[in-house]
C-alpha cells in the first residue's frame, strides 16, 4: 500500500490550480482514480474536458455563480450546501487522488461545512492523496500538509491590461 501525503497549493500568485490539474494528468496517466472538488468555480476551463475525457470525475458549483462577496444569505447558504454535498460525493468515490480545488477560500468564507473538509484532510485513507488549493489557507491545513508550496505573483499580465485568455488561464 502507498502512503499518501497532503498537498497544498496557496498564495496569491498564478498556478495553484495549474499545479494541482496537472498532478491529475500525472495520476491518471498512471491509472489512478482521480476525483476533483472545485469550490467557488462554476464556468467550463480548459483542462476540466480533457481531464473528464481521461477519467476524471469533476464536481464543481453552478455556471453563473455570484463571487461570495455579491451573494445575499440566502445565496451562501445554497452554495455552502452544494459545495458541502459536493464533498460528500467525492468521500463516497474510490480514488487514489482527492483534489480540493479553491478548499482555502470555500473554508474561510464558511461555503464549505469545515467539519467534513477537516474530515476529508485529516482523518483520509492513509492511501489517499490529498491536494488543497487557495489563497490564506487556515492553520489546520498549514499543519495538515506535507507539501506545502506557495505561489507568489511577481508580475501578471493583468496589470498591463492584458485579459485572461483562453487556454492560458482558463
Amino acid at each position: 500500500m502507498k502512503q499518501g501525503l497532503v498537498h497544498l497549493y496557496c498564495g496569491e500568485g498564478k498556478g495553484k490550480t495549474t499545479a494541482a490539474m496537472g498532478l491529475a494528468l500525472r495520476a491518471l496517466g498512471h491509472g489512478e482514480a482521480v476525483v476533483i472538488v472545485q469550490f467557488l468555480k462554476g464556468g467550463e476551463t480548459g483542462e476540466l474536458a480533457g481531464l473528464r475525457k481521461l477519467g476524471a470525475v469533476i464536481l464543481r458549483g453552478k455556471a453563473g455563480q455570484k463571487f461570495a462577496f455579491q451573494m445575499n444569505e440566502a445565496e451562501k447558504a445554497e452554495t455552502r450546501a452544494l459545495q458541502t454535498e459536493n464533498l460528500q460525493k467525492a468521500l463516497a468515490l474510490p480514488c487514489d487522488l482527492l483534489i480540493l480545488d479553491e478548499a482555502c477560500a470555500a473554508c474561510r468564507l464558511g461555503l464549505v461545512d469545515e467539519t467534513v473538509l477537516k474530515k476529508a484532510v485529516l482523518q483520509k485513507p492513509a492511501q489517499l492523496e490529498v491536494v488543497l488549493t487557495g489563497r490564506e489557507p487556515a492553520d489546520w491545513m498549514l499543519a495538515a500538509a506535507d507539501y506545502c508550496t506557495e505561489m507568489q505573483c511577481r508580475r501578471h499580465p493583468y496589470e498591463k491590461g492584458i485579459a485572461a485568455r483562453e487556454g492560458v488561464e482558463y
